[in-house]
């Protein structure tokens, strides 16, 4: 009996021509019979282009240069996979008119946020319909559809909150019928995105295709979930800083929402809960290497434990204390915290004394300084910047010291499997 899967393909898989053909032929090769919905980010870097745009757009700058090498770069995409490209191109053509017009009309009252979304939501938009006109030139048969008119979020811009009784329906409703009997159709769709109750185009924050791939499993209720990176699977530490990194080929749904939650980066932290309440495995491959086993995450208790270590740099450690040197009580924190919500600030660790609060966050300085300035009217602020923040899970001291060689330990936080570490280079 036919399943229900889920591909996920992000952008360093649809960077070029020569990815997409690769893509197409894992999709040949590894759906087998079943059914499958196949998620797609923008392509390569473009994501960081159209945020280029919007800022320019945002600032009233021209943007004309900018947007003229987005298009050819997709151009060149269109012109390596088809033979005759008038139709897809007169498609990508109206995608980037839209663009153009969104940031030619912006309004100086309107949100950056929201202008940020509707823009930025085509780079996905741009990719599904390359890949998925090339899927149907080459024999294998797709359904396209727009995932907002799937996914509904509430109006948060840039980070949307699925309303998941409402987007479970639609997905319900539009994707089952595609499944029938001697129908071999493949759904394509777009990672990241969404629309809100009002109709526009929302984002579900950076890297959030795995979140979609997660939506539409849990919806559909799937078998499992293939995340397709340029990575073996999971490791258990970032290549860029171990060499001697080693795949985790098996990982619990706890072990792995610890690590997305203190930062790991190969797979989004909103992904695993939905695939958890509904016990659908996720599987983390290769597409460079497709036939190589890669990493599967479920119920089942990894047979060994090894460390697995998180680096996240850039982060800021904001030391907070009442002026009048008082405890830090029960008000002052309700106080810190409704701020660090209005802008929009998440705490990767905290720290409370008698007299003081810490907190870790991700140095933004569009978001850092407006907060110093709004803490420093009731508080004593310390403020230091250029910082990391380790996580080792299944630590062992020989470890610790090895990572805090030539580094100053500010903050350390730990319980019997997890030690965290802000540190500040000597």
């Amino acid at each position: 009996m036919s399943q229900i899967r889920i591909f996920k393909f992000g952008g360093a898989s649809v960077k070029n021509a020569e990815a997409v053909k690769n893509v197409a032929e894992i999709i040949r090769n590894y759906r087998g019979n079943d059914y499958l919905v196949v998620v797609i980010s923008a392509m390569g870097k473009t994501t960081n282009a159209l945020e280029v745009l919007v800022q320019k757009g945002y600032k009233k700058e021209d943007f004309s240069k900018e947007l003229d090498e987005l298009r050819n770069y997709h151009y060149q995409i269109i012109h390596e996979l088809f033979q005759n490209s008038l139709d897809i191109r007169k498609e990508i053509d109206e995608v980037f008119e839209e663009i153009r017009i969104i940031l030619s009309t912006v309004a100086q009252h309107e949100e950056y946020n929201f202008i940020y979304d509707q823009v930025v939501c085509q780079g996905e938009i741009l990719s599904t319909k390359i890949v998925s006109s090339y899927l149907n030139s080459i024999g294998i048969k797709t359904e396209y559809k727009d995932a907002r008119g799937l996914v509904r979020t509430d109006n948060t811009y840039r980070e949307g909150k699925v309303n998941w009784n409402i987007t479970e329906y639609l997905i319900k409703q539009n994707i089952e019928p595609i499944f029938t009997e001697g129908n071999q159709a493949i759904v394509v769709t777009q990672g990241f995105i969404g629309k809100s109750s009002e109709g526009h185009s929302t984002t579900l924050g950076r890297e959030g295709s795995d979140y979609t791939a997660a939506i539409f499993a849990y919806s559909l209720n799937a078998s499992d979930v293939t995340i397709w990176k340029d990575v073996p699977g999971v490791l258990n530490a970032d290549p860029k800083y171990f060499a001697d990194a080693q795949l985790l080929p098996q990982l619990s749904y706890y072990d792995a929402i610890e690590l997305t939650y203190y930062g790991a980066t190969v797979i989004h932290p909103k992904t695993m809960k939905p695939l958890q309440n509904k016990h659908i495995a996720l599987r983390v491959k290769s597409f460079i290497h497709p036939a190589n086993p890669g990493t599967v995450i479920n119920d089942k208790e990894p047979l060994a434990v090894i460390p697995s270590f998180i680096f996240k740099v850039n982060q800021s450690l904001i030391s907070i204390s009442p002026k009048d040197f008082s405890f830090i009580m029960e008000e002052n924190l309700s106080e810190i915290f409704a701020l660090l919500a209005k802008y929009r600030v998440k705490v990767n660790l905290m720290q409370h004394s008698a007299l003081s609060f810490q907190v870790c966050v991700d140095f933004d300085e569009q978001k850092i300084t407006p907060l110093l300035m709004d803490l420093e009217r009731n508080f004593v602020i310390e403020h230091k910047t250029n910082l990391e923040l380790i996580t080792v899970r299944n630590y062992n001291q020989a470890t610790v010291e090895r990572l805090l060689k030539e580094k100053e330990l500010l903050v350390e936080q730990k319980n019997s499997h997890t030690i965290r570490l802000v540190v500040e280079n000597k």
